[in-house]
């Protein structure tokens, strides 16, 4: 079991922190920021957010046993308590020094971005794996660690600061060299990931995403931009600094993220405006060949992942590990080819139905518009677009989807999505009324079906020969949310459910919701 002095965490601390009470002598065994998970000896962490102030616990902590107390408030305890201005920048820090810091001795590349992290991470993990390099990965689907796999959650962002650093320090144990760190805008902003030590940072695309937290647009890509700032607090390591960003010069958000990127950088781009090239694209069901041309050099890669944005996401990998680690660009190749798929990423589902089923993660308005294009390419028949909108959530999203789905899908069925505490009947109102507003023909060109089961079946018996049908939105994630309740859900299971009953053979049962009271 790991234990520290609490006034070695205290001196290791990069921030100011001022204490009362005696912590000399005074040993750590654990660090915790939910007082029900205190066990003696833990050092308890006070976090505000949201509705729920962590201080007012802090009996609770005590009473379970916690050794010393942090928060941002003034506050008299009957043990050593840490005053500190951020309660989160202070978790994190504590938890790398708790852990040894582990992130100076990996090589970290971190991926952030509004669409395409996962599989970018995926991308890069496996160059890594083809190169020979003992490398790990944490991402919002689950951790891997050797041949080790953990489960990161049903609905995750970065897993908080304590299991970053503990998956991080696992690595190191494991004699792993490097990992590769799926960044979200969360854990960027609520300081997950500070003190991670990034070596190299990548960018995939930075668009409409998470406007309910951020504010606004400039808020969202100010957290995503920060990972790039980060570069600079990285410690000098043994094993090398390469401190690059690597940046998409195709998106929106280039010119603002070259302009406050001031050290090593790269661009890509799928349209020839990057210093790392894509050309000669070639799409089939059977994936993506093109060429990448960089430093004068061609080399041709094949990808098993659809659509022009795995072009993308594939430069971004490729990028990171050749120009980043120098890696041998013609390995980098093997590697992209070497992935199967990414689970709930344009997934194909297939029972021997007469039609294409695919789910993807996709879940934002640029997102959607992709995989239907992505669609487009793989079918010469009628895309059937399932989806809804979260609630609790940015809420023009639900708009700018319906518009998107409306104007690029032939057929678009509007459902549930997590509507979380949200009327479900009003979210879906919403996406009507901007649907009805696009051009579409509620019963003709779109439906309305609240139950994800039932819509995801629809769109199965309307499927005819050569078409495709994809639910969107959920992807890999195993639950749904109703009220404050998760249910268990995935939409893989889902449309193979729905395909099975479509096709009279045997195959799972369709989950159930609370809105499961018809069948259509």
């Amino acid at each position: 079991m790991t234990v520290k002095e609490l006034t070695q965490l205290i001196k290791d601390l990069p921030i100011k922190a001022d204490h009362s009470g005696n912590p000399a002598g005074l040993e750590i065994t654990g660090i915790q920021f939910d007082s029900r998970h205190v066990l003696p000896g833990n050092l308890f962490v006070a976090l505000t957010g949201g509705s729920v102030d962590g201080h007012d616990f802090i009996p609770n902590a005590i009473a379970r046993g916690a050794a010393a107390v942090v928060g941002t408030k003034d506050m008299v305890l009957t043990i050593p308590y840490i005053k500190v201005e951020d309660s989160r920048e202070a978790l994190a820090y504590l938890a790398a020094s708790f852990y040894d810091h582990p992130g100076r001795k990996l090589i970290v590349i971190g991926v952030t971005g509004t669409d395409g992290k996962t599989t970018t991470s995926n991308l890069i993990f496996q160059i890594l794996k083809t190169a020979g390099l003992k490398a790990g990965l944490v991402s919002t689907v689950n951790a891997v660690i050797g041949d080790e796999v953990i489960d990161t959650g049903f609905h995750v962002t970065t897993p908080e600061a304590t299991e970053v650093q503990q998956l991080l320090a696992k690595m190191v144990d494991a004699g792993l060299t490097h990992v590769v760190l799926e960044t979200t805008s969360h854990g960027l902003a609520q300081h997950r990931v500070t003190g991670c030590e990034y070596d190299i940072a990548v960018v995939t695309n930075i668009t409409h995403e998470h406007l309910d937290y951020h504010g606004s647009y400039e808020g969202y890509r100010d957290a995503k931009a920060r990972l790039f700032s980060m570069l600079q607090d990285t410690k000098e390591k043994p094993c090398g600094n390469p401190r690059l960003a690597v940046l998409n010069a195709d998106d929106s958000a280039f010119e603002y993220l070259n302009s406050i990127v001031k050290g090593n950088k790269c661009s890509y781009s799928h349209q020839g405006r990057g210093m790392v090239n894509a050309a000669n694209i070639r799409y089939s069901p059977g994936g993506t060949d093109f060429v990448i041309e960089v430093n004068k050099a061609i080399i041709s890669v094949h990808c098993n992942l659809p659509g022009a944005f795995n072009v993308s996401n594939c430069l971004a990998a490729f990028t990171a590990a050749v120009e980043g680690l120098g890696i041998d660009a013609e390995v980098a190749a093997k590697g992209i080819a070497s992935l199967p798929g990414v689970p709930g990423r344009m997934e194909v589902i297939d029972l021997g139905q007469p039609f294409t089923a695919i789910v993807d993660f996709a879940h934002t308005p640029n997102a959607l518009l992709q995989a239907i294009e992505t669609a487009r390419q793989l079918t010469h028949g009628r895309v059937i677009a399932v989806f809804g909108s979260a609630g609790l959530r940015d809420r023009q999203k639900r708009r700018m989807m319906a518009e998107t789905s409306v104007r690029l899908a032939d057929i678009t069925i509007l459902t549930a999505e997590d509507p979380r505490t949200e009327s479900l009947d009003a979210i879906l109102a919403e996406m009507v009324d901007e649907a009805v507003k696009a051009g579409g023909v509620e019963g003709q060109t779109f439906f309305r079906v609240p139950d994800r089961g039932d819509a995801i079946r629809l769109g199965v018996k309307l499927a005819q020969p050569g078409d495709l049908v994809m639910p969107c939105g959920k992807g890999h994630e195993q639950s749904m949310c109703f009220g404050t309740v998760e249910y268990p859900w995935d939409d893989r299971t889902a449309l193979r459910a729905a395909l099975a009953e479509y096709m009279h053979v045997k195959g799972p049962r369709m989950p159930e919701l609370p809105t499961s009271v018809t069948s259509i």
